[in-house]
């Protein structure tokens, strides 16, 4: 069931993190955590990875390799692609390298995550 709508889930979280990226978030709350922003873009990146690998693997049936890739390449591009268009679409919002990298963090680690997950054999 839930693979069916795997698609839909992967967009919609994709139109999501794209508007909460390009909108004006005054009177965020300060959680009181140093680098609080780097640590919401990688979190918020291993859970798009993951979405566009599943989708990719089992919605547009790619072998386990080739959806990582693409998921990967398809996630960190769009990373890219949503800090310039911070810098260049609003003037409330400016492009940040350290978002880039945090989100590129968050893509790795669910690689790296989901290929070890791969290697592991369990004997029963």
């Amino acid at each position: 069931m839930l693979k069916k709508g795997l698609l839909l889930i992967s967009i919609l979280y994709t139109v999501i993190l794209t508007t909460l990226c390009l909108v004006r978030l005054d009177n965020m709350p300060n959680v009181g955590v140093a680098f609080s922003d780097k640590i919401f873009h990688l979190l918020a990146y291993v859970v798009l990875t993951f979405l566009w690998i599943n989708t990719f693997s089992y919605k547009f049936k790619l072998k386990k390799q080739r959806a990582i890739l693409y998921g990967a390449v398809f996630c960190i591009v769009f990373g890219i692609v949503i800090e310039v268009l911070q810098g260049s679409l609003t003037s409330y919002r400016s492009s940040d390298f350290y978002d880039v990298v945090a989100n590129t963090c968050g893509v790795l680690l669910t690689v790296l995550f989901l290929s070890i997950k791969k290697l592991a054999v369990i004997k029963k």
